[in-house]
């Protein structure tokens, strides 16, 4: 999405969610979606500009962003971490 809405990140690239789902499994203690999150929130930022270029509030761009990370960060621990209800 970064790049799709004018960034230029041609490089990155997480760690496929099967690899993660895979250490999860095997009790790997710590995963990083730092990246996965940043991206989320960056290329959610990016189409907000491209669809609303006369907006500058950020409360504006930053809840739909913030709403992304949300949901990403939902799905890796329910779908891909297994780790729903283990807190």
């Amino acid at each position: 999405m970064v790049n799709q809405y004018g960034g230029n990140m041609p490089d990155a690239v997480g760690i496929p969610e099967e690899q993660l789902r895979k250490a999860a499994e095997l009790a790997v203690c710590k995963i990083n979606i730092d990246s996965d999150i940043r991206l989320a929130m960056t290329g959610n930022i990016r189409k907000y500009f491209a669809e609303h270029p006369d907006h500058f509030d950020p409360r504006q761009y930053l809840k739909p962003a913030r709403q992304a990370v949300k949901d990403m960060v939902a799905h890796k621990i329910v779908n891909v971490l297994g780790s729903n209800g283990k807190a």
